[in-house]
C-alpha cells in the first residue's frame, strides 16, 4: 500500500510538473491595458502607460510582424535556455535586510565599466538589426543611451553601419563594439579591429559562444535563420594574437563555465562577459546566473581580479540586483531594449527609466544602502536549486 501511494504520489507530481505553463510575460493587468494594440501606428498605447519591461515585449508582439518580432524572439531549439534565463531569477531568493540606512542609494547607481563611468550598473547589449522595430533602428539605441548616461555596444550584425551608428553620438558618448571574428580570414579580421578603432570606439565585445550556426526551429519556420553552416573555431591562443594587434580590449562574450572563467584570467582579459546569447546558441546551455553562481562557488576570486559582466533573462530590478550580490560589475539587457525601441528613442529612455527606479526601490526594500557594497548575503545561494524544474 506504502509503495502504491508512493508511486501515485510520484506520478501526481510528475503530471503537475509537465502540465505547468511557461510565463514568458508575467499578467499584470497587460490584456485589458493594451488590449487594442496592433500593426497601426496610432495603436500604440501612451508610453505614460507602460509600467514594466515586459509590457514593450507585450506590445511588440501585437505591434511588430510576425518576421521580425520572430527574430528578436526566436532561441535555439526547443528554447529550454531561454525559458530557464528567464525563470532562473525566482529560484535564487533575496535575503532583505531591515532596519537598514538606505537614504543615499540612488548616489550609488553609478557604475564604471572599464574605467568608464555610467549612470547604472546595466547597459543595453548587442542585439541585431534594431530597424525591425523602428526605422532609426540603432540610432535610436545611441541617442536613448547618451541621454540615460547608459553603456550600449552596438550588434555587428547591426541595419546601420558602423560609421552612421558613431555619427550619432553625443559628444564624449562612449561606445563598444560586439564582433564576430574569423581569426583565419587575417584580412577582414584586421579591417574590422581597424575600423573599431577608427571609429572611436572604446572596447571590443567578442561573441565566442557562437562558432557555428544555430539550431533555431522558430526562426527557420519564419524565415528568419540562417542556412550557413560554417564552423568558425577561435581559440584562447588566437584570441592573445588578436588582443596584441589592438590598443582596444577584446572582451570574450559567451563564458559558461567556471572553468572558462578562470582561463579567461589566465590570459590578461580586462573583462568576461557570461552569456549563453539570450539562450539562441545552443539548447540547455545554463543560465548566466546559474554560471555566475557557479563561479562565486568554485573561484570567487574572479570577481576581485576581473570585471564581470552578463546578460541573460533581465527584466526586473531584482534581477540586476541578484547578478550585483554574485559579484557581477555590469547587467547587460538585449530584447527588452529592442522592443522598447518600437517607440523609438523615447521608448528605450523609458525602458531604461524604469529598470533604474526598479533597481533603487527594490535596493531599498532589500535593505541594501550602497549597491557597492553587496554581496552574496543578500542570496541565498546555498537553498539555489540544482536543477532547472521544468
Amino acid at each position: 500500500m506504502r509503495l502504491l501511494t508512493s508511486l501515485l504520489l510520484s506520478a501526481a507530481a510528475t503530471l503537475t510538473q509537465a502540465a505547468r505553463p511557461f510565463l514568458e510575460e508575467p499578467e499584470t493587468g497587460q490584456t485589458t491595458t493594451f488590449a487594442n494594440v496592433s500593426s497601426s501606428e496610432s495603436s500604440l498605447p501612451n508610453l505614460e502607460d507602460v509600467w514594466a519591461l515586459s509590457d514593450f515585449q507585450h506590445i511588440a508582439e501585437r505591434h511588430m510582424n510576425t518576421t521580425a518580432y520572430t527574430y528578436y524572439r526566436a532561441a535555439a531549439a526547443g528554447e529550454f535556455s531561454y525559458r530557464n534565463n528567464l525563470e532562473t531569477f525566482a529560484r535564487l531568493r533575496l535575503r532583505p535586510r531591515v532596519m537598514r540606512n538606505i537614504n543615499n542609494i540612488s548616489a550609488t547607481l553609478p557604475t564604471p565599466i572599464l574605467n568608464h563611468t555610467f549612470s547604472a550598473p546595466f547597459f543595453i547589449a548587442p542585439a541585431a538589426r534594431a530597424g525591425y522595430a523602428h526605422p532609426d533602428g540603432e540610432l535610436a539605441l545611441v541617442r536613448a543611451a547618451a541621454e540615460e548616461n547608459i553603456l550600449y555596444i552596438p550588434s555587428d550584425l547591426s541595419s546601420g553601419s558602423k560609421a552612421d551608428i558613431q555619427s550619432a553620438r553625443a559628444e564624449g558618448q562612449v561606445l563598444f563594439q560586439q564582433l564576430y571574428l574569423d581569426p583565419l580570414n587575417t584580412t577582414s579580421t584586421t579591417l574590422q579591429i581597424r575600423e573599431a578603432e577608427s571609429l572611436n570606439f572604446q572596447a571590443l565585445v567578442l561573441t565566442v559562444d557562437s562558432p557555428a550556426n544555430n539550431v533555431r526551429h522558430r526562426a527557420w519556420r519564419y524565415g528568419v535563420g540562417s542556412a550557413d553552416d560554417a564552423l568558425t573555431s577561435l581559440t584562447w591562443d588566437q584570441w592573445a594574437e588578436l588582443q596584441a594587434t589592438t590598443r582596444l580590449p577584446i572582451i570574450p562574450k559567451g563564458i559558461q563555465t567556471w572553468e572558462d572563467a578562470v582561463i579567461a584570467h589566465s590570459y590578461g582579459v580586462r573583462a568576461i562577459y557570461l552569456s549563453n546569447h539570450g539562450g539562441r546558441a545552443v539548447d540547455t546551455s545554463p543560465s548566466p546566473l546559474e554560471v555566475a553562481i557557479e563561479i562565486h562557488q568554485n573561484a570567487a576570486w574572479i570577481f576581485d581580479e576581473v570585471e564581470v559582466w552578463a546578460d541573460g533573462g533581465v527584466r526586473y530590478g531584482t534581477d540586476v540586483l541578484k547578478f550585483l550580490a554574485l559579484g557581477v560589475k555590469a547587467v547587460g539587457l538585449a530584447r527588452p531594449f529592442m522592443y522598447a525601441n518600437i517607440y523609438g528613442e523615447d521608448g528605450v529612455r523609458k525602458a531604461a527609466q524604469l529598470l533604474k527606479r526598479e533597481v533603487m526601490l527594490d535596493a531599498a526594500n532589500a535593505g541594501i544602502g550602497d549597491l557597492k557594497q553587496m554581496n552574496s548575503s543578500w542570496v541565498d545561494v546555498e537553498g539555489f536549486p540544482n536543477a532547472w524544474g521544468m
